[in-house]
This record gives structure tokens, C-alpha cells and sequence, in this order.
């Protein structure tokens, strides 16, 4: 029988078993720290465990997207493609956690649902759903940031005798859509990487659009011996260049701005871009498209007409080029969407204006009345990302103050690691650092070294508690909010700042000025004795 967490006190207890709390894992132990995992799965790999979906494939490349603190690690791990598929990926973090032997400090199949603060003992109290309980010095939620399911606000789904799944709930055996009628509701990330593959099997796949995406096609391709041997032979230099790219990513920051070259050498510029796929790799042509609305407008329009000249239908393909301003939403990267609506057995629905009234047994109404019958509807409907995992945890803090509290009108903290009044506990690339605008994998990475040497120093000098204090968060929170009014993310509705969730606040959560200059502020912090935290030494008393 697998231990309990609750078997003995720990010094910090680590909600999620992903990249970033598999990294911590290893660091803390090393550090000799007394600590566990609590994992709801029953196998590593956080969210590449959970999302199964066929096509699914991370878009950041394979070689970027590994952990860059081992080189033993990067020589014996092989990937098969330049953009890693899911099962690779979750095969790559039991692989990580086999080198590691991780497995005998994680508890699989048990999820944190409350967690006390106690101001007297200097710890927290973790109920746990198996009905077991946990003491912790130190609480760390590494429960990433797109890990809560989003269901549509759609009434009568009880009513719908078809079969209904969710591609961040995916059957492990998979589903058979030979023959069938299938309806899609969602066209962001997940449902441009799904709908292609359910195209190949299904009798008739019905897409219905409330906003279509930007997506730039990924030219994926297997990975040689001598893509391996070029990246062993410069893998400094490949660190070294990632590690000054706002987005963590190895291509050079761009030096023009998209108005300082003509027409012609613009569009030449981003159709070589374009040619070599990726959306970090496109994005990165000019420096400015993000910050002035005529630069990103022409962008955008290069973008459109590569959808207008793949979709033979000049209507349809109308209805697939994007409004908004690019790279405002996350940018998707796909293998042959565009390409699918060519086919007979692919209808694009617009439900922007005509939008789906109700579930009904047979399949979906539209406000119009327009009914489609479907054998199983796909929702391909996004997550409640960056706050939603945490807020489903009843977390309390000093005085009683829960988190659900504390963010009633937006996450707040400092530097994406602490929230004031909730001493001892961390989060890892949450709201206010930059995270899902990076390659989490580098920002994980940092706010685990973060994080470590943070517990280290607690330690040696005999820190019962730290604490974000108020002032420095309101600072930071500030701070992050100027960042993103320099640039045009504010312009458009997204899940950046929750507006696919109703009731939830309007604002603005990841850090938009790049993972350089976070990390150096970051470390500044640390290095003059966690300026901005409160911290309190140990009682004299002995601690509970």
C-alpha cells in the first residue's frame, strides 16, 4: 500500500505531479527536505496526462520543450518529431520520473480539497479526498494553469441522448467516430488540433465557430541523428540564446519593426516564416506586433490570405479569417485545419450571431431554431486557465481569508508566487508571471531554482514563515498591469483575462514583459533578502 501523506509531518507538500512539481520533487529532495507530492491522476505528467485528444501536440518544439537542467536527461531522451505528440510527452515525463525515482514520494489518485493556515503551529492543515489528512510547513500548488475544464454555458445537456466528451477529458481507449455525426463546439487550440483527426473518421463533422482563430501551420516533421548533432554541438550557445528571448524560446528577438521594410520585403519576411511553421518562430518575424495595431494589422492581413488561398471556398474561407488583433489570443499552430475544410464531409456553422440556444436530445439548437442532429458532440471549450485549478481547492488563510476571497476582483500576488495573507504557500507560473506567454517548461524551471533556494534560506537561517506583504504585491500587480497596457493584449476578449468565463474579472493575469526581465527581478528579490516578504523567525516555543 502506497504511504500517506499523512504518515509523518512534512516540510513542504506538493500539489501536482507535472513538470513543475516533478522538478521540485528532485530539487527538495536533494536539498533533504521532508517532502511529498499529492497527485489526482494516477501517473505523472499533469496536464499531458489529463488531455488525450487525438492531434494533440504541444507548440513549443520537442527540443525546447524538455527540462534544460539535465544534460544526461536531454542525451538519453529521445523525441521522434519536431512538435512532440501526447502520448510522446507523457511517455517523456514517465521517463523523467523512472530516471528520477520520483514515484515513491507522490500519492496518486488523491486531490487536496482544503487546506488551513495555522498562525499558531506556523503550518498548514491539507484535508485530502481519500479522507486522509497532511501537515506541512510549506504548501506549493503546481497545478499549472490549464487543468480546470471549461463546460459551456449551454442549458439542456441532460437532455442530449448522444455521448458528450471534452477534450481535456478524453477516454484513454479513445473514441470510434466511424460512420457517425459529429458536432464540435470550440475552435481555439484544442479544436484546431482535434477537428482535422475526427474529419478522417466521422461520416459528417459539424464545426460550430463563435470565433475563429489565428493558427499557423506547424510543418511538422520526425527529428534526424543530425538535428541531434547539431543541438549537442551548440546545445551552450542554445541555452544561452533562450535564456535572453522574451519567450524563452531559441529564436533571436526580432530587431525591425513591421513598418520599417516595404511591402514586398515584408511579405517575403513572413512567407519565409511562414514556410518554416510555428507560431513563436512566425510571431518572432518583427518586433512591434504586439505593440502597434497598424504593424499587427498587417501581419494579420498576411495571415488571412493564406487562409483565403487554402479553402477553395472564397465564403468559408471569409468566415475562418480572424477580426481581431493577432497574437492577442494565444496563436495557434495546426497540421492541416485550413486544408480540412476542403473536404465534403466538413461544415463550418457560424454561431457568432446565430449562437447554440440548447442541448436537445438529438443534438444542438440554434437561436434561430436550426436543429442538428449529431451521434456525439465534441466540446472543445478551453479550461477555466490560470486561477481555476487553485480556486477549486478551499484554501484559508490568516484571519479566515480564503483565496476565493482574496481574488473576488482578480488574482493578486507577488511576482506569481505568493498571495498576501497566506503565508508558507507558493504557486508555481501562476497569474502576474509569465507563464502561458513563455515556454512554461523555462519559466518552470526558474521559479523551481526560485523556489528551492527560497526553502533553503528559510532553513539555514531559521525562518518559521514568510509571507508576501500587501504593499509589494499592490506594487507588482501594478507593475504587471502597465506591462500589458503597453501592448494590445487588453484590446481582445481572451482567456488572458478570463472573459470566456462568465462572472469571472476582467483582468489581464500572465506577465507580458517577457521572461528575461522577470526572472531578473525575480532574482533581485532573492538576493536582497526576499524584499517584499515578510518574514518571521522561530518561536522560542516548540512548534506543533
Amino acid at each position: 500500500m502506497q504511504e500517506s501523506a499523512a504518515a509523518r509531518p512534512l516540510d513542504i507538500l506538493i500539489v501536482g505531479a507535472g513538470f513543475s512539481g516533478m522538478y521540485l520533487l528532485h530539487r527538495l529532495r536533494n536539498l533533504r527536505f521532508n517532502v511529498r507530492i499529492v497527485e489526482a491522476a494516477p501517473e505523472v505528467g499533469g496536464t499531458w496526462w489529463h488531455n488525450r485528444y487525438p492531434g494533440l501536440r504541444c507548440d513549443v518544439e520537442s527540443l525546447e520543450y524538455q527540462y534544460s537542467w539535465s544534460e544526461e536527461l536531454r542525451r538519453e531522451w529521445r523525441w521522434s518529431e519536431r512538435f512532440s505528440s501526447q502520448p510522446e510527452i507523457l511517455e517523456y515525463a514517465k521517463f523523467v520520473a523512472d530516471k528520477l525515482d520520483l514515484r515513491r514520494d507522490i500519492q496518486f489518485g488523491v486531490r487536496v480539497e482544503r487546506a488551513v493556515w495555522s498562525d499558531e503551529t506556523h503550518r498548514w492543515s491539507v484535508s485530502l479526498s481519500d479522507g486522509s489528512s497532511a501537515t506541512a510547513r510549506h504548501v506549493v500548488f503546481a497545478t499549472g494553469a490549464l487543468a480546470t475544464p471549461r463546460m459551456p454555458d449551454i442549458p439542456g445537456v441532460e437532455n442530449y441522448e448522444g455521448r458528450i466528451i471534452h477534450t481535456a477529458q478524453w477516454p484513454a481507449q479513445g473514441v470510434d467516430f466511424n460512420g457517425k455525426s459529429v458536432g464540435l463546439i470550440g475552435t481555439g487550440s484544442s479544436g484546431l488540433q482535434v477537428a482535422p483527426q475526427i474529419a478522417k473518421q466521422a461520416n459528417k463533422l459539424n464545426i460550430f465557430q463563435r470565433s475563429p482563430a489565428y493558427s499557423i501551420p506547424a510543418r511538422n516533421r520526425a527529428l534526424t541523428k543530425e538535428d541531434y548533432k547539431t543541438f549537442f554541438e551548440n546545445i551552450e550557445e542554445f541555452d544561452a540564446l533562450a535564456m535572453t528571448q522574451k519567450g524563452g524560446i531559441v529564436v533571436a528577438n526580432p530587431t525591425l519593426g513591421v513598418q520599417d521594410v516595404s511591402p514586398e520585403e515584408r511579405k517575403r519576411m513572413l512567407r519565409e516564416r511562414w514556410e518554416a511553421g510555428g507560431a513563436f518562430t512566425f510571431l518572432a518575424t518583427f518586433k512591434d506586433v504586439q505593440m502597434n495595431e497598424t504593424s499587427n494589422q498587417l501581419v494579420a492581413d498576411f495571415v488571412r490570405d493564406r487562409i483565403r488561398e487554402t479553402v477553395a471556398d472564397p465564403a468559408l474561407a471569409e468566415k475562418l479569417c480572424p477580426k481581431y488583433l493577432i497574437a492577442t489570443r494565444r496563436t495557434c499552430v495546426d497540421i492541416g485545419y485550413y486544408e480540412m475544410f476542403n473536404r465534403d464531409n466538413v461544415e463550418l456553422i457560424d454561431v457568432s450571431e446565430d449562437r447554440i440556444a440548447a442541448f436537445t436530445e438529438k443534438g444542438v439548437r440554434l437561436a434561430s431554431g436550426r436543429e442538428y442532429a449529431l451521434n456525439a458532440i465534441v466540446l472543445a471549450t478551453g479550461y477555466d486557465a490560470m486561477t481555476g485549478a487553485l480556486l477549486a481547492v478551499d484554501v484559508v488563510g490568516r484571519d479566515g481569508l480564503t483565496v476565493k476571497e482574496a481574488w473576488e476582483n482578480g488574482p493578486r500576488n507577488l511576482l506569481g508566487l505568493m498571495i498576501s495573507g497566506f503565508p508558507n504557500m507558493f504557486t508555481v507560473t501562476g497569474p502576474g508571471s509569465p507563464s502561458v506567454l513563455a515556454n512554461v517548461i523555462r519559466a518552470i524551471e526558474h521559479h523551481v531554482d526560485w523556489l528551492s533556494n527560497c526553502f533553503d534560506y528559510l532553513r539555514r537561517e531559521s525562518i518559521a514563515c514568510i509571507e508576501a506583504e500587501e504593499q509589494a504585491q499592490d506594487a507588482w500587480v501594478q507593475h504587471v498591469n502597465q506591462l500589458a497596457d503597453r501592448t494590445l493584449f487588453p484590446r481582445t476578449p481572451s482567456w488572458y483575462i478570463g472573459a470566456d468565463i462568465p462572472g469571472k474579472p476582467k483582468v489581464f493575469m500572465p506577465f507580458a514583459g517577457g521572461l528575461p526581465a522577470y526572472r531578473e527581478h525575480a532574482d533581485r528579490v532573492a538576493r536582497n533578502g526576499y524584499e517584499g516578504f515578510r518574514l518571521t523567525r522561530e518561536k522560542s516555543v516548540a512548534q506543533a
